[in-house]
């Protein structure tokens, strides 16, 4: 696991991130710099950087996770859907396996893949956005 991997920091409570899910699995928080409020990337505990280097064995409860991930975001952010994408290293702007989870509404200005990116105004504006993620996602 490289030190220098934002996304390795996160998943051992070493960098700040707003987390929406935190297992044994994976960890999910907000993008700091999202397609839309709620943009959501889920990375695996583990240092793995592409799909395909994902065990197998890990392969379905990765995906559960962003599973309820699409189904969490929308019903949180009163969204009508959610966008699931992940790049394997071309466009990986870490070199660490994540899945994005992005609520979608129509009309929402999102076309094809160029995706104009936003901030939060405040850190507080984060959190609240990751609390209700936290809500939708509570059992």
């Amino acid at each position: 696991m490289p030190t220098a991997c934002i996304f390795c920091a996160i998943t051992r409570g070493e960098a700040k991130a707003e987390l929406v899910l935190d297992d044994d699995v994976c960890v999910a928080f907000l993008d700091v710099k999202p397609l839309f409020h709620g943009h959501v990337l889920v990375v695996p505990k583990a240092h793995i950087v592409t799909l395909p280097e994902l065990p197998a064995e890990t392969l379905a409860p990765f995906f559960e996770r962003v599973q309820r991930l699409a189904r969490a975001v929308p019903v949180a952010l009163s969204a009508q859907g959610s966008f699931v994408a992940l790049n394997n290293v071309v466009s990986q702007s870490v070199p660490h396996l994540h899945v994005h989870v992005v609520p979608r509404t129509k009309g929402d200005g999102l076309k094809g893949f160029f995706w104009p990116r936003t901030k939060y105004p405040s850190d507080a504006a984060m959190s609240e956005v990751g609390e209700k993620i936290r809500r939708a996602l509570a059992p």
